[in-house]
């Protein structure tokens, strides 16, 4: 089992979430986070003052998947949330040592 993490502009979010809903991903978790990487924030004006924004917004998406469907997941990610434009994110993965779905109390792949 993998868990995808993916940081992406907000305004992606319904794209990527469709997407993921029409390949047959249901469920993600969605949190506002706030960062930035090797654009370091940027400059805003705001009443004639200038400021620097260091942390910009963004979406932080987790996902939780079986080994096989892992890539496919992030292929719709990426084509999803992509917009050419510095700033467009990343996706982190990593391995899942155990799940289990609280109602059912089902394991591992059953309950992702």
């Amino acid at each position: 089992m993998k868990k995808i993490e993916a940081i992406i502009k907000p305004h992606k979010l319904d794209e990527v979430r469709k997407a993921l809903s029409d390949a047959g991903f249901y469920g993600l978790t969605a949190t506002e986070v706030n960062g930035y990487g090797r654009q370091k924030g940027h400059a805003e004006t705001y009443r004639g003052a200038e400021y620097k924004v260091e942390f910009l917004p963004k979406i932080k998406l987790e996902i939780a998947t079986t080994d096989e469907h892992a890539d496919r997941c992030i292929e719709v990610i990426l084509a999803s949330a992509s917009t050419g434009i510095i700033g467009d994110g990343k996706i982190f993965v990593t391995k899942l040592n155990h799940v289990m779905r609280i109602r059912t109390q089902e394991v591992d792949d059953e309950a992702v």
